[in-house]
């Protein structure tokens, strides 16, 4: 599920009833208010709009975490999860979150309340971003032909595309790799980079293309997703050797050419730094 422009229509007058269970000291709230009503600078244009944190404001991502938390982590805890047949779970990062259930019947229950929960506080579900998956542990045979097993669905959560497979023993697992759309974006904004920054001395070049393969690394480099680690490292190197090439006007740089450059200008390695066999190869 997503909250349609959750930053932009948050209220203020629910916001400070929410401020005001948990802050008791009277500056610090008069401090908040005035932040909120301080307006936004866009353009050489400064709006004061009625509603909304501004995204990117410091404070913006405590304040939101605090209204969600009263209009739906502590409902659901309290008021949802009571009445329903089966187990339920919700896990939340900022305005996007996802809920799991074991019955169907419950979470098509819950899909036509939340709309009017989140209604009572100006806010609305993104229909484009929020849908019904089956999710349940794949039989053996589900895959085959003529079995009438229903196959599990995927879904994109926090840039991970979420599915079950099954592991070296064959035991159906859950495992996540890189959301096909984080991809794209990921290896669209290196190509604008070189595009950019293609005059620059190679040194300069391979310093910053090295800091933005460890960073996307450092996010997404978890167990059971080296494959589209190494996918993206080969397709950023792809990038970088076509946009060198652009420099040539007689051909594009071989590869036996290129592959010299990067024995003296080598990319990180698509190294999974969140995986769990690290701590046990390290100790």
């Amino acid at each position: 599920m997503d909250i349609r422009k959750f930053f932009d229509t948050i209220d203020h007058g629910h916001l400070r009833e929410f401020l005001g269970r948990r802050v008791r000291d009277g500056m610090l709230l008069r401090l908040i208010g005035k932040w909120l009503n301080a307006g936004v600078l866009e353009d050489g244009c400064v709006t004061h709009p009625e509603s909304g944190a501004p995204q990117g404001g410091v404070v913006s991502p405590l304040l939101a975490n605090l209204f969600l938390h009263y209009v739906l982590d502590e409902w659901f805890e309290r008021e949802v999860k009571p009445r329903l047949r089966g187990r339920a779970f919700l896990v939340r990062y900022a305005d996007d979150f996802v809920m799991g259930f074991t019955h169907e019947s419950d979470a098509r229950q819950v899909l036509e309340v939340l709309p009017k929960r989140f209604a009572r506080y100006g806010l609305t579900i993104h229909p484009d971003k929020t849908r019904l998956v089956p999710f349940e542990r794949p039989d053996r045979d589900a895959r085959k032909p003529g079995s009438g097993g229903q196959i599990p669905g995927t879904f994109d959560f926090l840039g991970f595309t979420h599915f079950w497979t099954r592991s070296r023993r064959g035991v159906p697992v859950v495992r996540q790799k890189t959301a096909r759309s984080r991809l794209g974006r990921g290896l669209a904004a290196i190509s604008e980079w070189c595009r950019l920054n293609r005059h620059l001395p190679l040194e300069d070049q391979h310093r910053t293309l090295s800091q933005k393969l460890r960073g996307h690394f450092a996010y997404y480099g978890i167990t059971g997703n080296s494959a589209a680690l190494s996918l993206f490292r080969h397709l950023a190197t792809c990038i970088w050797r076509r946009w060198l090439s652009r420099q040539r006007r007689d051909r594009d740089t071989p590869w036996a050419e290129f592959n010299r450059l990067l024995k003296r200008y080598p990319l990180p390695p698509p190294i999974p730094i969140h995986s769990v066999c690290r701590p046990a190869a390290s100790s």
